[in-house]
């Protein structure tokens, strides 16, 4: 009898990298794949990337809308219930086997508080990393806490999350799955791109995604500002945003983005989403890639792009030769672009191994999932950490 197994998504943040475990649990005669959608992926603002989803061949089992119109931490909170109350409704009605779950936000949060209550397993993927400048960091740690089986990126991640108090025997190094996303994806040519995203790229590519910095708010705006001002020093090139989270301050960082963006017609442009053959075909081609996104440290050093990475919102994150991490004040972030810009620097992006796996996270996945028993996972033990 195939494996009833449910993959939640909420956001591009989670579907880049899920994408190639998906296309594994999907190929596989013995896997009843089953996708529950919800967060962003069902927002217009930010591209209603659902449709990404079902062109890539997946059938959504149940969306669940949650994402409140409202940038407070109150609005957060309040979707974050009722993500929790429709979660659980479609949990119930799937009825999958295990719940496979990935990264640190907190639409995923609330997918693993309601599978909790409805005492499903949990399988959790990128646990044990570290984002400083994050509210994602805690949310992260919680989700390891209520998942029963861990598929983690690195073995540092890996002793962080047993470090949790969870059985050794149930933590599995693996890589991350976005690079295999990059090593299977065919990218599209740089006139395709040039044609999706309705601009000519020019010398050079800048391609940018600046987050909210959501535990550092001081922080985040003045990289914002330090980024705007240092692109406007730049003076150069095409600049190619993608848009912000669906975060605490991502749609006033929007806003600035698209009147600043407004104010350089021809050479700039933002799109909300470019999913994730666009994204990544966007890193390949551009000169380099600008902002704070896990992705600028995780997929985009596999395809030989230097990454300038901005202030505290990746901090404890370890980083590829290729990446320049920076302040947030334009002048930092103007002279990491032009060091990323420079021959040396290309060429030594072109050589550095990336420190998050070998792009063969998923078939590892696939047969974790597979073959790990699933009675008596859902009862944990706490595991002390041997000194």
């Amino acid at each position: 009898m195939a494996r009833k197994i449910c993959v939640f998504t909420g956001s591009r943040a989670d579907y880049g990298p899920l994408a190639a475990v998906l296309r594994a649990l999907g190929n596989d005669p013995g896997v009843d794949l089953r996708v529950l959608v919800s967060g962003s992926h069902l927002v217009s603002q930010q591209g209603a990337t659902i449709d990404a989803i079902t062109a890539d061949g997946f059938a959504v089992s149940a969306c669940v809308p949650m994402v409140v119109a409202s940038d407070t931490p109150v609005g957060l909170a309040k979707s974050f219930g009722l993500g929790a109350m429709g979660y659980a409704d479609a949990l119930e009605r799937i009825a999958p086997d295990i719940l496979v779950l990935l990264g640190d936000r907190y639409e995923v949060l609330a997918a693993a508080v309601a599978a909790t209550f409805l005492r499903l397993p949990i399988a959790h993927i990128c646990g044990g990393e570290v984002t400083a400048g994050s509210t994602d960091e805690g949310m992260r740690h919680a989700i390891t806490k209520l998942s029963h089986l861990h598929f983690t990126a690195t073995t540092a991640f890996s002793r962080r999350v047993v470090q949790l108090g969870e059985d050794p025997a149930r933590v599995h190094t693996v890589g991350s799955p976005g690079l295999d996303t990059v090593r299977t994806t065919t990218l599209l040519d740089r006139t395709e791109l040039s044609a999706i995203l309705g601009i000519e790229l020019g010398t050079p590519t800048i391609a940018v995604t600046y987050h909210p910095a959501t535990a550092d708010p001081v922080g985040s705006k003045a990289g914002l500002q330090g980024l705007i001002r240092a692109l406007d020093r730049l003076g150069r090139g095409t600049v190619v945003f993608t848009g912000p989270n669906v975060d605490l301050g991502g749609p006033s960082a929007d806003r600035e983005l698209q009147d600043f963006v407004a104010r350089h017609p021809g050479r700039m442009v933002l799109r909300p989403s470019l999913g994730q053959t666009g994204y990544l075909s966007l890193a390949d081609h551009a000169d380099v890639v600008v902002g704070n996104s896990s992705s600028a440290l995780i997929e985009v050093p596999a395809l030989g792009t230097p990454t300038v990475n901005i202030g505290t919102r990746q901090e404890g994150r370890p980083t590829a030769a290729s990446t320049i991490s920076c302040g947030t004040s334009a002048e930092e972030i103007h002279a990491a672009i032009e060091q990323a810009l420079t021959p040396e620097y290309a060429q030594r992006a072109t050589t550095c191994p990336s420190p998050y796996g070998d792009g063969h996270a998923a078939p590892r996945i696939l047969h974790l999932l597979k073959t790990t028993p699933l009675d008596g996972l859902f009862k944990k033990h706490f595991t002390d950490w041997a000194t």
